[in-house]
């Protein structure tokens, strides 16, 4: 399975299958509307109001009790046909922004870290600088 992360706003579809990963549902337009949502990846709604390294930690925690294989699990379960079958995670931070940091790239590198499979960035990059609040 081929995962990979991006923006609903720089999503498009030939990226691959959109694939929901945040607590609220988008409220603009969407490129596509998502295949269906991976809650064991979602962070809980209280996390969004935590700083940096309490909801690192937390988010890690969370990811560490679900495990590979449910993650893995869920993710397959979430249709995907056609020649890009690329399960694409999306949220709503744009990393252009210096400090921003978000909870699909923390997702990446613990899956990769447990996998040895690549994540992906689809949209801009991160830019260089400490943690700040979310950048919404």
């Amino acid at each position: 399975m081929r995962l990979a992360t991006c923006t609903y706003q720089e999503f498009t579809a030939d990226m691959g299958v959109p694939v929901r990963t945040t607590v609220g549902y988008p409220r603009f337009k969407l490129a596509a509307a998502p295949a269906g949502h991976a809650r064991l990846i979602t962070p809980a709604n209280w996390m969004l109001k935590a700083g940096y390294a309490t909801y690192a930690d937390a988010y890690r925690r969370r990811l560490d009790d679900a495990g590979v294989d449910a993650i893995r699990t869920e993710l397959e379960q979430i249709p995907a046909e056609g020649e890009n079958t690329r399960r694409v995670l999306l949220c709503f931070e744009r990393l252009t922004k210096p400090g921003v940091w978000c909870h699909r790239t923390m997702f990446a590198a613990w899956w990769q870290e447990h996998t040895g499979e690549e994540v992906p960035e689809l949209g801009a990059l991160p830019q260089p600088g400490p943690p700040t609040l979310f950048d919404l």
